[in-house]
């Protein structure tokens, strides 16, 4: 019995002292964070730690608070770094801050002694874990070119051609590396020189050879460069934007030869590039045998500036307007209303979408308001242009504007469909470029609508007036901020606007206000488009980089279109010659072609139509016209039956 109580006395004993070894074998140190990092224990050296994160020791049981002092040290170079700790999660955790942030790229040392105890007394045993902080990052704090601005949105524009870049880094910087780190694209191997200011920090790049102007560049400074102590850089782009050089593309002439210039390269298109055999103009130079109707009638009116600028004769110019009516006559019509597009060849009706494929309203008053006019010019003593005058007058008579009020509504709708009848559903209201729909449809003698379709159905009994002011120009009519300026064209491409006036505006006032509130709204730039100023200016319906749009300043997409500002020459002429003055001469390089001004570009993205459109042609070439003689208008206001028509609407126009 005595030998039994023995050995188990010695088990005990045993079992005693064997978890006494255990415990204090197990105290040991399990992880270190800094920051968002984990350290590797059991690594030679962890890389990249951050310098101004706190740095936190786990353990496998809780410190002695006494211990941490003479156990736990961090070092640098072998010197202490001196620190504050504190202890959480029952003393098994503690957090270690650095008085102030560590060095960038620098090696630190944790080091663990046997004098870190646990609170039962046992030791965590000598260890050593190395880290190398961050290196320190090179940044770029500011860019700057001299004499260069930044627009609203922070584009860099007028770019000096030859220019002083100013960069300003965070730490000195490699002086070779820069050497091999910038760059500018849009230019091929561009020679850039260098000057190095404030200890490194600041440096000066020059080109050697001058920019092209008006040009959109991207300035790229690598991540080959690096700082004088090796620092990183990420890596760092810009686009900029070169000035406009005032330099002439082109021999300057005077005022009055350039506008006649204007004027007879514009008419190319409608005379020269006119469809044959119909003599119908193209929707836009690349259409075929597409033409369209409403760019026709802008074409017979062209017609007649081409005969009064002496551009062709009267008898090539009433010969090719003879051909014209010929074709519309046995065209496809609806009601005596012609499609949007016609087949030059057929005179067949080509759909312009899925329903839209009958009767286009708007597009036959813009067309006979040019046969009109061109009724009111010809002769009715020369047998020729009598017997042209009675076919326009016949095509007149047949259009059934009054059927286009859909069985008696007080609206006119745009279309009409054979197919599907009025499935466009678009009733024609204003206020927009479709006035002249209402007043010819007001003037017909055989299918006349009451004028209560034009006070209902155009001006809502006065919906469509503003009132309010913009840039401190007061607007009439129509959208906040005027909408695009072909608005105040179409219309008035025949219909003088200069003493027009009803119960609801002063339509000179209104052309006026929305061009000149266009132009201020350009140069204001709220959304800081490259290339706006004081030259360059002129929102309205134009191709663009990606298709076509109704540019306005409510829908800027940084697209100017040449027929903007020039069509409004008769509202604002000093600032639309100084437009046009700028297109020709300064940006003629890029914009001037065959048949004039192309189509429309973008500065901001560098693009430049190489398309003309009808409808965009002819408000250039009519509007000068107005402007110089009122050619135009006088002959359209000649017309008797508009005159009845202006007189029952209530307008007042003398």
């Amino acid at each position: 019995m005595k030998n039994v109580f023995l050995f188990f006395l010695g088990i005990v004993f045993f079992n005693s002292c064997t978890q006494d070894e255990d415990e204090l074998g197990t105290f040991r140190l399990e992880r270190i964070v800094i920051g968002e990092i984990e350290l590797d224990l059991s690594a030679s050296e962890n890389l990249e730690i951050p310098v101004d994160r706190p740095i936190t020791l786990y353990f496998s049981d809780a410190l002695d608070p006494q211990s941490v002092e003479q156990g736990l040290g961090l070092l640098v170079d072998n010197q202490p770094v001196p620190y504050t700790f504190s202890l959480f999660s029952g003393n098994q955790n503690l957090t270690l801050y650095p008085t102030g942030a560590l060095l960038k790229q620098t090696m630190y040392l944790i080091r663990l002694t046997d004098q870190l105890k646990a609170t039962y007394g046992a030791s965590s045993g000598s260890q050593d874990i190395w880290f190398q902080t961050i290196a320190d990052e090179l940044r770029l704090t500011s860019l700057e070119f001299e004499d260069a601005n930044v627009t609203r949105t922070s584009r860099i524009v007028d770019v000096p051609l030859n220019f002083t870049l100013k960069l300003n880094f965070s730490t000195p910087i490699d002086r070779e590396s820069i050497l091999h780190a910038v760059n500018l694209v849009g230019f091929e191997s561009l020679p850039l020189t260098y000057k190095f200011e404030g200890d490194d920090k600041i440096v000066l790049v020059e080109n050697s050879q001058p920019l092209d102007d008006f040009k959109k560049y991207t300035i790229i400074i690598s991540n080959e460069l690096v700082g004088a102590q090796d620092e990183s850089f990420a890596g760092y782009e810009e686009t900029i934007f070169t000035q406009l050089s005032t330099d002439p593309k082109y021999p300057v002439i005077s005022d009055e030869d350039l506008l006649t210039k204007v004027q007879e390269h514009t008419f190319r298109y409608f005379y020269d590039f006119a469809q044959q055999p119909s003599g119908m103009i193209r929707e836009r130079n690349t259409s075929g045998s597409l033409v369209t109707t409403g760019g026709s009638g802008f074409g017979v009116m062209s017609l007649l500036v081409g005969i009064s600028r002496g551009f062709i004769s009267r008898e090539q110019g009433v010969e090719r307007i003879d051909k014209m009516v010929d074709f519309l006559i046995q065209a496809d019509r609806f009601h005596g209303v012609w499609p949007h597009w016609l087949n030059g060849q057929s005179g067949s009706v080509i759909p312009f979408s899925a329903n839209d494929d009958g009767a286009d309203l708007v597009e036959t008053a813009l067309l006979m308001q040019g046969l009109l006019t061109a009724r009111a010019f010809l002769d009715e003593r020369n047998s020729q242009e009598g017997k042209l005058q009675l076919k326009i007058t016949q095509l007149w008579e047949e259009v059934e504007w009054d059927w286009f009020t859909r069985n008696g509504e007080d609206r006119l709708y745009w279309h009409w469909s054979p197919n599907s009848e009025w499935a466009m559903n678009l009733p024609i209201s204003g206020y927009n470029e479709a006035l002249i729909t209402y007043l010819l449809a007001a003037s017909s003698p055989t299918h006349a609508i009451d004028k209560r379709v034009y006070h209902t159905g155009w001006a809502g009994y006065g919906a469509m007036l503003n009132g309010k002011a913009f840039y401190g120009i007061s607007l009439p009519l129509g959208e906040d901020l005027g909408g695009p300026l072909f608005f105040s064209h179409y219309t008035f491409l025949g219909v003088d606007p200069r003493k027009l006036q009803d119960q609801y505006a002063n339509y000179w006032e209104q052309g006026i206000s929305q061009t000149l509130i266009n132009r201020a709204y350009c140069i204001d730039n709220p959304r800081g488009f490259a290339g706006y100023s004081e030259g360059i200016w002129g929102l309205t319906a134009s191709d663009n980089q990606h298709g076509y749009n109704a540019h306005s300043p409510r829908n800027d997409l940084g697209v100017i279109t040449p027929t903007a500002s020039i069509g409004s020459m008769p509202y604002a002429p000093d600032e639309s010659l100084a437009a046009l003055k700028t297109f020709y001469y300064q940006l003629g390089d890029r914009l001037w072609g065959e048949f004039g001004f192309y189509d429309a570009f973008n500065p901001t993205e560098d693009w430049y139509a190489d398309s003309y459109l009808a409808i965009d042609q002819g408000p250039i070439i009519l509007m000068i016209e107005n402007y110089r003689t009122g050619l135009l208008w006088d002959l359209m206001m000649q017309d008797s039956d508009l005159k009845v028509g202006l007189e029952m609407l209530g307008f007042s126009y003398e």
